[in-house]
């Protein structure tokens, strides 16, 4: 009888808890029952901003107009590729509607475009998520529609065959279907998506890069990156917040086939919202798993002034193939939560030779002009140097020099271009403090050792010169051990 009780008392419970979901999804919260009242047009926004939170409180027809362009944009300095884009850039353009909407989707294929192209939402409850209804020739618009049931992150890509090579191409992006309650508020919100590049020359390689789908299939990509291109979330592209805010952060990964270890250096995220969805929260997160075609959520407050690194922690991704971005935090020091570097001092338990990168680097066009020379220069600095001389060139007392008004620098051009070229170990006096510490070979070509260089003069109270290619090479040639003696004027 015991036994009989409490079985019966657990098939109450579930009879419960299925009429309940019943309830949900039939009754007056059901979103597919929603009454739609009035509409307007979708907001869009490229990457990485996102349209402004909805307010509404009843559902409306959401009219949805994206352009597909295939376009040719920078993919890194020096290197070209045809982007194959949804609204122009990749990622494509962020959408945001709220559960219960009718979405009436306009997909338009620019006549200039080569390829039919359709698009496949994940927001989409329906045959191939839209791809079916959308199959668009260049020059023709598709309509469709549906109806936003369920809330959460979505990604949203090209269909049309060859799938992958569509994909990998840059045409994916994300789609947000709020809650019929809404998000938390929060004080910014970025649009930050993943993707990968397979091009016919390696890395860094110049010129206009075709797609090499032998790659592709081989899962072997030369870049992999955050929001279209290497760079495109450091320098004037990164994102910015105060101490004090919130930042929530969506989060997709268009593939085709990685899998991205999203972290940001320096923070944990107070909230993850795994894989899109608005139900499960995860909280006090390291490092999360965005799955190729899916998207996360991620929350967290900023206590501290800094330079927060977003990078996909298959590491050798951010530093050698591009997935790397940068949070510059604005504010005042908390040196309860972080002092910041106490104290320092040398510790050498044995010799160390200084690190070579064997492999050549690629020879990038040279810079048209001293503007495009800095701009280069900047974007390198900050994605090389910044970690060790620090983001305003200070350095840190005793540990790594500062380039800002080094009279190391300053006094001598050709021993600055060769610690470059071929790094420096042993003490050295710079500004008349002693460092000694070990500098590596980072294996640039002459092209961004002119580059790198030239931003570091010119900036922070230096001397101002400009650093040719020629001068690069005339110092290579000469070798570490003659670069002092090669002529060019200081």
């Amino acid at each position: 009888m015991v036994r009989a009780t409490k079985w019966t008392t657990v098939g109450a419970c579930l009879l419960a808890m299925l009429g309940m979901q019943a309830c949900a999804r039939g009754g007056e919260t059901d979103p597919a029952a929603m009454v739609i009242q009035g509409e307007e047009v979708a907001a869009l926004t490229e990457a990485p901003n996102v349209p402004p939170p909805i307010t509404r409180t009843h559902a409306t027809k959401v009219i949805v107009n994206l352009e597909v362009l295939e376009v040719v944009k920078r993919l890194a300095d020096g290197v070209d590729y045809t982007f194959w884009t949804f609204g122009g850039s990749v990622p494509g353009s962020f959408i945001r509607v709220r559960e219960g909407d009718e979405v009436e989707f306009h997909l338009r294929n620019h006549p200039s475009s080569r390829m039919p192209h359709n698009i496949d939402l994940h927001a989409v409850t329906g045959p191939g998520g839209g791809a079916s209804a959308s199959l668009t020739a260049p020059g023709h618009e598709t309509t469709f529609s549906f109806k936003a049931i369920n809330p959460g992150l979505y990604v949203y890509h090209c269909a049309t065959a060859p799938v992958g090579m569509h994909i990998a191409n840059g045409m994916y992006g994300l789609i947000l279907v709020e809650p019929a309650s809404g998000l938390p508020p929060v004080d910014r919100e970025y649009y930050v998506m993943q993707g990968e590049f397979y091009t016919a020359g390696r890395y860094g390689e110049p010129g206009l890069q075709p797609f090499d789908m032998e790659k592709a299939i081989d899962e072997r990509p030369d870049y992999v990156v955050f929001n279209g291109s290497v760079d495109a979330l450091q320098g004037t592209g990164a994102l910015k917040a105060s101490v004090g805010e919130t930042v929530r952060l969506y989060i997709g990964n268009g593939g085709p086939n990685l899998v991205s270890s999203f972290h940001v250096i320096g923070e944990i995220f107070d909230i993850v919202r795994h894989e899109g969805g608005t139900g499960l929260v995860n909280r006090n997160i390291q490092t999360t798993l965005v799955p190729a075609g899916g998207a996360t959520i991620a929350e967290f407050r900023v206590d501290v002034p800094g330079t927060f690194i977003m990078v996909d922690h298959s590491i050798f991704r951010a530093f050698n193939k591009g997935a790397l971005g940068m949070i510059n935090v604005e504010g005042p020091e908390n040196a309860r939560i972080f002092s910041g570097q106490l104290a320092n001092e040398v510790y050498l338990p044995e010799g160390g030779a200084i690190q070579m990168m064997t492999e050549d680097a690629p020879v990038i066009p040279p810079a048209a002009t001293l503007a495009e020379r800095m701009t280069r220069g900047e974007r390198i600095y900050a994605g090389t140097c910044a970690a060790c001389h620090q983001a305003e060139g200070q350095g840190i007392p005793a540990v790594f020099p500062p380039v800002a008004g080094s009279d190391f620098l300053n006094g001598d051009r050709e021993r600055a271009i060769a610690a470059v070229l071929f790094g420096l170990t042993g003490p050295i006096t710079v500004n008349g403090q002693q460092y000694n510490s070990v500098m590596p070979a980072l294996g640039m070509g002459d092209e961004d050792v002119a580059n790198v260089l030239t931003y570091v003069y010119s900036s922070w109270n230096n001397a101002g010169f400009e650093v040719t290619p020629q001068e690069v090479a005339a110092v290579r040639a000469a070798g570490p051990r003659e670069a002092s003696a090669v002529g060019v004027p200081h």
